[in-house]
């Protein structure tokens, strides 16, 4: 897939994130939208890879990415509301 692809997908997972997680705990713009996403795929990719889900060297799925940037939303809900 490649860099571009890579962004492209991270983008799209970020967007529907933060479409799924209410109220103020997201970081706003485009540019964080998609390193949100992004870092969300590497966290489910990390965290499948540790349950067995995904081998060495797999990337996560969208759904994976979904969840990943959900999770990192939810963590920057819970660091910025304190």
């Amino acid at each position: 897939m490649g860099f571009f692809g890579t962004i492209i997908i991270g983008f799209l997972a970020g967007v529907v994130a933060r479409f799924l997680i209410p109220g103020k705990t997201r970081p706003g713009g485009l540019i964080m939208t998609t390193i949100v996403g992004i870092l969300g795929a590497l966290l489910a990719a990390y965290l499948g890879r540790l349950l067995g889900i995904y081998e060495v060297g797999e990337p996560a799925g969208f759904i994976g990415a979904v969840v990943g940037s959900i999770i990192l939303l939810l963590v920057y809900g819970k660091v910025t509301k304190g």
